[in-house]
């Protein structure tokens, strides 16, 4: 097949292509340090943003979290001050240099309107732009291609999730390549949440204890078998953030190449910690480090005059319930925290209006409560960086709230 009907045949798929890699790449040798870049990675599962960016000054983050709490600074593995309320987890230590550089910046208590704790419904409410309406087909990354100005080009966006993420559902032909990190990843279950089998022998009679220990440990095994139903879905076949690192290089390679790039897209897997999620170390620890260890390379991927053109947003779901659970995890909850990086992010601050931890505060008694749409930190993002027009960004998010923030540089 030559390369020319390879190409009309894979825009017929649903404006998916690929783009090949290596020495037979066709991507465009000069390279625009001007092209205005936004890139998107969606922490699949719901992160748990109250233990990104720590409240450490909200004394009610503590009381709520006995076992599963970031030491406040200065204490062993405590978090890393931001602003004297707000600290960093400690294994996101490779980002300290762009927050105090100002090229990195958070908007707490920020998510979707949309009260579904469903990870599959939040997750397409998130991608569509649209919460709570149900029947919109095209995504708010593929519209926001739509008002970029023309020409277009088939590489203009390039996805490293296995399937095409709702994001980019739409007209616009979107790239996408196979993910370092795999596809369809889980978190798996600790050990020490597995009963020991030894146990079965012990207590297989028919007296009450043992009797007990069965019913118990069947209790035990529906409850696994339903999270791991949980975590798969939450999953959404996106790749764990092993090669999270890897795929970060392979975007910025292509980046400075090709100057027709002005979207990137990452979806990463294995946030949902609803046993063990750990503190410092752990579950949610061991894929912050991960995370923080790739995004902390696209300054230096990109170069300075790339990096400068280039916004990063981190979003998730939903977050997480803001009182640890019996399992020393946490639910599906509501607020989170939402990351912007990059050369004209106005960073150094935690922005948003932070409604505290406190009983009375609290969203439905439970959850980190949400005082920024995403759509606000996203629109403001369209109209500074990507300098589309209020009516673009109408359509792009057609029931946002009229509302901005200053997040990026004047």
């Amino acid at each position: 097949m030559r390369r020319r009907d390879f190409l009309r045949s894979t825009a017929a798929l649903g404006g998916l292509a690929f783009l090949p890699i290596g020495r037979n790449a066709w991507a465009a040798q000069n390279p625009s340090s001007g092209t205005q870049r936004l890139v998107v990675v969606f922490l699949r599962g719901a992160v748990d943003g109250l233990n990104v960016v720590v409240p450490h000054g909200d004394h009610a983050y503590y009381a709520m979290r006995p076992t599963i709490a970031v030491p406040p600074p200065g204490h062993q593995d405590g978090a890393l001050d931001l602003d004297g309320h707000f600290g960093l987890h400690p294994q996101l230590a490779p980002l300290m240099p762009l927050w105090k550089e100002r090229s990195l910046a958070f908007v707490h208590a920020c998510g979707s309107p949309d009260e579904s704790r469903s990870h599959f419904e939040a997750q397409a409410y998130m991608e569509s732009g649209t919460p709570g309406v149900k029947t919109t087909l095209d995504g708010w990354l593929n519209r926001t291609l739509a008002a970029l100005p023309g020409p277009h080009s088939s590489t203009e966006a390039v996805n490293f999730e296995p399937t095409m993420p709702r994001i980019l559902h739409g007209v616009m032909p979107v790239a996408s390549l196979a993910s370092a990190g795999g596809g369809d990843s889980q978190m798996s279950m600790p050990a020490n949440a597995v009963i020991h089998p030894g146990f079965d022998s012990m207590y297989s009679g028919s007296d009450a204890l043992s009797v007990a220990y069965r019913q118990g440990q069947s209790a035990h095994v529906r409850l696994m078998s339903d999270l791991q139903q949980d975590m798969s879905e939450a999953a959404g076949g996106a790749p764990s953030p092993i090669g999270f690192a890897d795929d970060v290089a392979h975007f910025c390679k292509l980046a400075r190449k090709d100057p027709t790039i002005q979207v990137g897209f990452f979806a990463l897997s294995g946030w949902d910690t609803h046993v063990h999620e750990g503190a410092a170390d752990g579950q949610l620890a061991n894929h912050l480090r991960l995370l923080g260890k790739g995004l902390a390379q696209i300054p230096t991927g990109l170069g300075e005059e790339i990096y400068g053109h280039t916004v990063v947003l981190v979003i998730s779901e939903f977050g997480r319930t803001a009182r640890e659970n019996g399992n020393a995890g946490t639910d599906h909850g509501h607020g989170n925290a939402m990351w912007v990086m990059g050369g004209p992010v106005n960073g150094g601050k935690v922005y948003g209006e932070w409604p505290g931890l406190a009983e009375g505060h609290l969203h439905e008694d439970r959850d980190l409560a949400i005082t920024t749409d995403f759509r606000t930190v996203a629109g403001s993002v369209l109209a500074r960086h990507l300098k589309l027009s209020p009516a673009a960004i109408a359509k792009v998010f057609p029931t946002a709230p009229a509302a901005t923030l200053p997040i990026l540089r004047a």
